[in-house]
């Protein structure tokens, strides 16, 4: 189990920190050449790495579902919308959605049993944990646009 935090606190942080990068490349470059970029060189570094710790057992794919093979192009969409999303709202109310909205998936898909997953029964404590970070981002918006209102007015 502390295995599993780790990796998830450093998958959290390595996701934030990318972001952040895809970012400042999409202000140089534009939202396709990102995206592509991104993708490209995330395919040659993980097609490296996998062949090195791998070697041939890299492409043994046995038994996978033809609409598994799609998940790279669901890697375009999420590339590309958050890129424009940090563009028009920052990195962390854009980070905050996402991530909110990820939790909101993965409770639907886990509930409903879907794409293969074993059905978890769903709870009231889910719905209230996903509702009290949804009104975290609303007092993180809401909080921080007064803050920069008042010290608009302080400045004149």
């Amino acid at each position: 189990m502390i295995l599993g935090l780790l990796f998830s606190i450093v998958a959290g942080s390595l996701v934030s920190l990318q972001n952040i990068f895809n970012s400042k490349v999409n202000e140089r470059a534009g939202t396709w050449a990102t995206t592509t970029l991104v993708l490209g060189l995330g395919f040659l570094a993980s097609l490296t790495i996998g062949l090195i710790f791998d070697g041939k057992q890299l492409f043994v794919l046995q038994n996978m579902k033809t609409w598994y093979w799609f998940s790279g192009m669901i890697g375009v969409g999420v590339v590309t919308c958050i890129v424009q999303g940090m563009k028009l709202l920052g990195p962390t109310y854009t980070i905050s959605i996402v991530m909110t909205s990820q939790l909101g998936i993965a409770l639907l898909m886990d509930s409903l049993g879907w794409f293969g997953l074993n059905q978890v029964p769903f709870t009231v404590n889910q719905l209230i944990g996903v509702l009290v970070i949804v009104a975290g981002i609303f007092v993180f918006k809401l909080g921080g646009s007064s803050e920069k209102q008042m010290a608009a007015k302080m400045v004149q």
